[in-house]
């Protein structure tokens, strides 16, 4: 940690803090409608977004900040291996170009709300859809807090909170006043208010990212130097395992883990709440497929970010955490003023995804276990009371997570969260195409999945850590090193297509259909398409 406090670049960032504040508790005023007290219009916009604002919306959701100091930390550390990132984000928009625009389409038919609402009205199982809303729910917990993550590094850079033997509520203090204003715009203003930030996180981002991509390298001697200091830095032994410390190019020995690994992470993405809630708020299915087709840029944003990586290690960055590597080598490399700006970019885009995230949960809870197991006659303003406190709740807990434990649990349990989220997929995706799996054998599928990922990635250990020491195991019958998640899904599959088959010949009872063929093709618009229930009900549907 820095204990010099870089005042120029504080002073940007405090500017951009108290921009985007601004926005985030006038967006409450934004495109307000009577419908204000209902989830509709506070957990999804309105269902109202356009391209641009959708497209926008997913970028800040899905490029987080954690994003932004992860991947090119896991570069920093291990080498390419942490490109994985950029082939599954490449990977995911085909994939998702198929069944989101169903999803968006019959969940506007109907009112849905949250997945588990879709999959509670395809299976006609409230267990399916309780599996399916906690799972989205303790999937997203420690993806808020590594946010919270991602703005401690920027601060710990800039010298903010003093040294390690301040007093731990001074040196807290400037991450509970961000929590604070978080949750307050959050709550004031719904998903609006991430929605209008994103402008700025993301245009933010872009700047730095070009800028970076071309004065960085200059500074260094250009990218012949570049890969030639990071190679020779990658190849040197670490102590602590014998082996080197990472490599420019993936081997042959790390190819299954990263093509599992890469694959099985774009099946995830869009399972997490937040994703699909930013969907979900977009006004018609044609501005999904639309933004299908342009969210790559992001991903072209993901691969030069990457390379900020190997610039850390060609720089000479030297930090104990590695997650302080990209901030530290902004620090290091441009002017005080356009630091402020790079760190700026980082914390906005913290903010972004929690206040999506926060969201996301605090729907799951209120629609699928507060509505459908405690308050089944909630009226559309209650469920909005709820979810509002429940996503302050949730905020809470994030910051329990980042103050209270040490940052690897949280990183523990995002690791176990992208595992779990996976487990998912059959039920939505398999849901969205045909109504053949039976409901029992999907529960039992994702039960399969969950234990035995959660007790693979237990069993793995590090030079630093005893439990969850990493994300990759021998695949049983293959013998080549995986992705756990991904081998757990084929689990998932197998189970659930193999109970099915039983099921379904010992005519075990399957629940009825709440949705027909047609309700997954129709656009706003279209006729017979709008919802089922009055505008002024539409966010009570089931």
């Amino acid at each position: 940690m820095n204990d010099d406090v870089n005042g120029v670049a504080l002073g940007i960032f405090v500017f951009f803090f108290l921009l985007v504040t601004a926005m985030g508790f006038w967006a409450a005023r934004w495109r307000r409608t009577e419908r204000e007290h209902t989830l509709d219009e506070w957990g999804l916009g309105g269902r109202s977004f356009g391209t641009w604002i959708t497209w926008f919306l997913l970028g800040g959701d899905l490029y987080t900040a954690y994003t932004f100091v992860a991947v090119p930390a896991a570069i920093y550390g291990a080498g390419a291996s942490g490109f994985f990132a950029v082939p599954y984000t490449i990977l995911v928009y085909p994939l998702i170009f198929t069944f989101l625009p169903r999803l968006w389409s019959v969940s506007h038919k109907h009112g849905y709300v949250t997945t588990s609402d879709f999959v509670r009205g395809r299976f006609d199982s409230k267990g399916l859809s309780l599996a399916v809303a906690v799972t989205g729910i303790i999937a997203t917990m420690p993806y808020i807090a590594l946010q919270l993550v991602g703005i401690q590094a920027v601060l710990d850079v800039m010298g903010v909170g003093g040294s390690e033997g301040t007093n731990w509520f001074v040196k807290d203090l400037p991450l509970f006043i961000a929590f604070a204003v978080l949750a307050a715009y959050t709550y004031s203003s719904g998903l609006r208010a991430p929605a209008l930030i994103a402008f700025v996180k993301d245009s933010l981002i872009y700047i730095v990212i070009l800028v970076a991509i071309i004065y960085i390298p200059i500074r260094l001697g250009g990218f012949d130097d570049i890969f030639a200091k990071a190679g020779h830095a990658l190849s040197q032994v670490n102590p602590a395992t014998g082996k080197p410390r990472g490599e420019l190019a993936t081997g042959e020995k790390g190819q299954w883990t990263y093509a599992t690994l890469a694959f099985g992470s774009a099946l995830a993405l869009f399972m997490y709440p937040h994703s699909i809630t930013a969907t979900l708020s977009s006004r018609s299915r044609e501005v999904i497929r639309r933004n299908t087709t342009i969210l790559p840029l992001y991903s072209l944003m993901l691969g030069l970010l990457a390379l900020l990586g190997f610039m850390a290690i060609a720089g000479g960055v030297k930090v104990d955490n590695g997650q302080l590597a990209i901030p530290q080598l902004f620090e290091d490399m441009f002017p005080d003023w356009f630091a402020g700006v790079a760190f700026a970019a980082i914390g906005i885009g913290a903010l972004v995804p929690a206040a999506i995230m926060s969201i996301a949960a605090a729907n799951l809870f209120t629609r699928n276990i507060y509505k459908d197991f405690i308050k089944p006659d909630a009226t559309p303003a209650q469920e909005t009371r709820v979810s509002k406190l429940v996503s302050l709740v949730v905020k809470v807990g994030a910051l329990v997570f980042v103050l209270g434990m040490d940052q690897t649990v949280a990183i523990n349990f995002q690791l176990l969260g992208g595992i779990w989220i996976l487990q998912t997929f059959p039920a939505l995706v398999g849901g969205l195409f045909t109504r053949w799996f039976h409901r029992w054998a999907l529960l039992v599928g994702w039960a399969a999945g969950m234990v035995y990922g959660t007790l693979a990635a237990y069993g793995i250990a590090s030079p630093t850590q005893k439990h969850f020491g990493g994300n990759a195991k021998e695949i049983p019958g293959i013998g080549e090193m995986g992705y756990i998640g991904t081998t757990a899904f084929v689990l998932n599959v197998v189970v659930t297509v193999v109970l099915t088959v039983i099921l379904r010949a010992v005519k075990a009872p399957a629940g009825t259909d709440h949705t027909s063929p047609g309700d997954y093709t129709g656009d706003a618009g279209d006729p017979g398409v709008e919802p089922d229930l009055p505008p002024a009900t539409a966010g009570a549907a089931h």
